[in-house]
């Protein structure tokens, strides 16, 4: 009868796939969410049947366009503080590192501020207009701020033109790129979205290493503006191959709007009456708060505290005594973003046998850790590699794998055979509605370090500042993985009552079933990742009462 009740839900919920299933409810009325879709595609037996790995060369190319586009979005936002470390030094060392950081904050702002509306536009098939504006705006963007920022070594650049080429130019061109990276490639690699997602995401940590690298050797050797040439004309290339291969997999749903005027086209309010979908979308937003003070202002910490050098006239705080083996501050910077790669790839891989949002609380929790611990405690140049490389491969996971958890959260929600594809299609939506609510938080966190900086003359206030809102999240992600059933369907809460001697939920949960309920729906109860009550009900509740509670367990998700 329970089984009975959940297709009816299904049917539902899905009028139109309701066709591939036995027709148990002759009530087919739409809901608001899909009365608003026209589907181009709905052929959910496709994820039933799509082998692990695809078996198509445009899958793979693809998945190096999708790497590209991380390269050149998030990637350029890593190696921002080469650059910073530059200006401080040169062209705008009459600025304080307040106004730096903006530079760099307004670009990660805008990458999120606009992931909702181009998640949207891509779930409706727009991909090939939106990667070709960032194709153009990114290398556009570079190539002028190389015109706006002066010719001599000492000559003074004007701020405002650096902040528009570089901050605003550049970051537009961003956000077209960032969201467009993990959800074309999840198209093709629906069983692998954790290994390919985490692929994708190496992009950001690989151009951490490489422009720093290219930047600061190119600097040295034929000055500042001829140095954002070359790399602008890396962007052009590699955004380029992106244009061409960077599509999704042709038999990927693609539900197009009848109005982009409603504003249920760019918000779908199903994804705020998921609890764990909210929770997560927090500590997001936390997230952002204090990740990318370490990347802003970690070459200044080193060089004001004697673990690193850089040249220049001009420092924000007073120097101290130079570590015997102290190092170029951008190294620094490159082997963080070398180290995030191997935790972003294998981290990733992981999560798809441990659990996208299990893998990401660890990882979550140990990177504050390690910015409240030992980059605080950092007393040498060694000590500083260290924090680099440890923070460098935890981070890479924290910031690589919200895409891919989300994901998870959608799988869940839509999980039954006739629904399946619904998540999919919203992939680009929801994720890009979590990262645009993170978008304030990306433009303050920075900013609010740099105050910090100004004010007190001491990075110990940028370290607390990151490493108290990175635990902040891990706690949030905690909340949100406390409404996630188990594999086996059950709550963790009804599994703790049960070791600490159970009480009257997870007696009525361990009730035994009737003779009716054969093995093989036991196993499909095992399955259900929208069983998450905390108490179920018995053999004789109406099939209404049990709608009702279908209804609201649907909004629940699994590992």
């Amino acid at each position: 009868m329970f089984n009975m009740s959940r297709r009816s839900f299904d049917e539902k919920e899905n009028p139109k796939d309701s066709r591939l299933t036995l027709p148990l409810s002759n009530s087919t009325t739409e809901t608001g969410s899909m009365q608003e879709i026209s589907d181009t595609s709905s052929l959910e037996s496709q994820y039933l049947n799509e082998p692990n790995w695809p078996r198509s060369w445009q899958a793979y190319a693809c998945w190096l366009g999708c790497f590209f586009l991380m390269f050149n979005s998030w990637g350029l936002v890593n190696a921002y503080g080469t650059f910073s470390s530059y200006y401080v030094g040169h062209s705008l060392r009459n600025n304080d590192q307040l106004e730096l950081n903006l530079i760099g904050s307004t670009e990660s702002f805008l990458v999120l501020l606009f992931s909702a509306p181009v998640g949207r536009l891509l779930d409706a098939g727009h991909f090939r207009y939106v990667v070709g504006t960032g194709a153009f705006l990114v290398p556009f963007g570079m190539f002028m701020l190389s015109i706006a920022h002066p010719n001599g070594e000492n000559a003074l650049g004007s701020y405002v033109n650096i902040w528009v080429t570089q901050g605003f130019v550049v970051g537009l061109g961003m956000a077209c790129y960032f969201v467009s990276s993990s959800q074309i490639a999840a198209t093709w690699f629906p069983n692998r979205k954790g290994l390919a997602v985490g692929f994708v995401a190496c992009g950001a940590s690989v151009a951490g290493v490489v422009y720093p690298t290219m930047t600061r050797y190119l600097i040295d050797a034929m000055g500042f503006n001829d140095a954002v040439r070359l790399v602008a004309t890396l962007v052009a290339l590699t955004s380029l191959f992106s244009l061409i291969f960077a599509t999704p997999n042709p038999a990927h749903t693609h539900p197009r709007p009848q109005s982009y005027r409603k504003l249920k086209t760019w918000i779908d309010l199903e994804a705020f009456r998921n609890p764990a979908f909210n929770w997560f979308t927090v500590a997001v937003a936390f997230l952002f708060f204090g990740f990318y003070p370490v990347f802003f202002n970690l070459e200044e910490w080193a060089a004001v505290s004697g673990y690193g050098t850089r040249d220049g006239s001009s420092v924000p705080i007073h120097l101290e005594k130079a570590d015997s083996q102290s190092l170029q501050t951008f190294w620094l910077l490159t082997i963080m973003n070398g180290a995030s790669t191997i935790g972003r790839l294998t981290m990733a891989g992981f999560s798809d046998k441990t659990g996208k949002l299990n893998m990401h609380v660890v990882s979550q929790i140990i990177s504050s850790l390690l910015v409240l611990v030992l980059w605080t405690i950092a007393g040498s140049t060694s000590a500083a590699i260290a924090f680099c490389v440890l923070f460098g491969m935890f981070s890479g996971a924290v910031i690589g794998l919200p895409p891919a958890s989300v994901a998870n959260i959608l799988d869940c929600t839509y999980n039954t055979p006739s629904t399946k594809h619904i998540g999919h299609s919203k992939l680009g939506q929801w994720t890009g509605m979590m990262y645009s609510f993170a978008a304030i938080p990306s433009l303050v966190g920075p900013v609010v370090a740099g105050h910090l900086v100004t004010q007190y003359s001491t990075y110990i206030t940028v370290q607390i500042w990151a490493g108290a809102n990175l635990m902040v999240s891990a706690v949030c992600m905690i909340v949100a993985r406390w409404y996630l059933p188990c594999y086996d369907g059950e709550r963790i809460g009804d599994k703790i009552a049960e070791l600490l001697g159970g009480g009257e939920c997870a007696t009525k949960g361990k009730e035994p079933k009737n003779s009716a309920e054969s093995d093989g729906e036991k196993r499909e109860f095992s399955e259900a990742t929208t069983r998450g009550g905390s108490c179920f009900p018995s053999g004789d509740v109406s099939e209404e009462t049990l709608d009702k509670e279908n209804t609201s367990a649907r909004h629940l998700s699994v590992v």
